[in-house]
């Protein structure tokens, strides 16, 4: 396996178990949003990985990608012999090999609640996806704003304001950080990048999710990307 922009002591790093290292494949940290999720999920709670980085658009990036998964698809975490693609089925495979770490709520009732939001962001909001994609280093104000982003923006706005005033609207959407921030990040990105305007509870959430040192890492890694894909870096 070929690790990009690392350095290559990494894939000796053992775990708590003393297990070899997982290996999380990402793409562009710029661009990929459903990437920035289990990667802001395992930097959150300070388990060792890997990172494999495929650039994205490239001639050889569905070559790269089929040596980790016949899916086509980033990211792919690999755990030893077993291989796991899809965002969701990552974080969860990752909450249930370390559930000392509380990547979801303890609440029975919150942990609900925090498993649907995150299958709703999973399954849904395409009208926000295809009208704002992520862009870190772009600034788009104004962009994309059709009636049918406007309304997945409407519900994401509804979704953060429930969870904050369940869980006293001074953290993060259960209290302390957990996959659910980590699911909807790339929301804030998006919203940072097209200068969505928000209520001021839910834009200090925002605010709260920028400075977390996870995801603030993650936009800087974001900004020193050289790889550039035109038709998102320009806003038609």
């Amino acid at each position: 396996m070929q690790s990009t922009e690392l350095d290559p002591t990494l894939s000796q790093t053992l775990d708590a178990a003393g297990r070899a290292g997982l290996k999380l494949v990402i793409g562009n940290k710029n661009y990929s949003s459903w990437s920035m999720r289990p990667w802001l999920v395992l930097k959150a709670f300070g388990i060792p990985f890997e990172e494999i980085r495929i650039s994205l658009g490239r001639p050889d990036t569905s070559a790269r990608i089929a040596r980790y998964t016949a899916a086509g698809r980033v990211p792919v975490l690999i755990d030893g012999e077993i291989t796991v693609w899809d965002s969701l089925a990552i974080c969860e495979y990752l909450a249930e090999q370390f559930p000392d770490k509380g990547m979801w709520p303890r609440d029975v009732a919150a942990r609900a609640h925090a498993r649907s939001i995150c299958a709703e962001m999973h399954g849904g909001f395409g009208a926000l996806r295809s009208a704002m994609w992520m862009n870190i280093r772009a600034s788009f104000p104004g962009k994309g704003r059709t009636p049918e982003a406007q309304s997945d923006i409407a519900r994401i706005c509804e979704i953060w304001e429930e969870c904050l005033e369940h869980s006293g609207g001074r953290g993060f959407l259960f209290g302390d950080f957990s996959i659910a921030d980590a699911y909807y990040a790339p929301v804030v990105m998006r919203f940072r990048t097209y200068g969505v305007w928000l209520a001021p509870a839910v834009q200090a959430y925002v605010d709260r999710v920028i400075a977390h040192p996870a995801v603030a890492q993650w936009m800087r890694e974001a900004q020193d990307e050289n790889d550039r894909l035109e038709k998102y870096d320009v806003y038609p």
